[in-house]
């Protein structure tokens, strides 16, 4: 199960009304760190695929979804729980380090 690509407009279906936790990956196409962890983030998706869903958002082409999270730096990840973020961190980590914190969060 790879990571989902949602927007602005999809943000409420793919993530606020999931039946499953959603990690929140928000990134942009410029930003070094959030390249370091995508690949990371892609096996993780695989891994734990039915467990939890992981969502990338891009910052640049969906500015409204990343206000609202009150997103100041890239990449900011959170994990949304039954529509309400119980968690969240930014920067880059090692893949072991992301696992864990989402492990921990769901």
């Amino acid at each position: 199960m790879a990571t989902l690509a949602v927007t602005d407009d999809t943000f409420d279906e793919h993530v606020k009304n999931s039946d499953i936790p959603v990690v929140v990956d928000f990134w942009a196409e410029w930003c070094g760190p959030c390249k370091q962890i995508g690949p990371a983030l892609e096996e993780l998706s695989d891994e734990m695929g039915g467990k939890v869903k992981i969502v990338k958002v891009d910052v640049d082409s969906n500015p409204n979804v990343a206000a609202q999270m009150g997103v100041r730096g890239i990449p900011a990840l959170f994990v949304i729980k039954n529509g309400e973020v119980v968690s969240n961190m930014s920067g880059a980590k090692p893949k072991a380090a992301l696992q864990s914190w989402i492990e921990e969060s769901i």
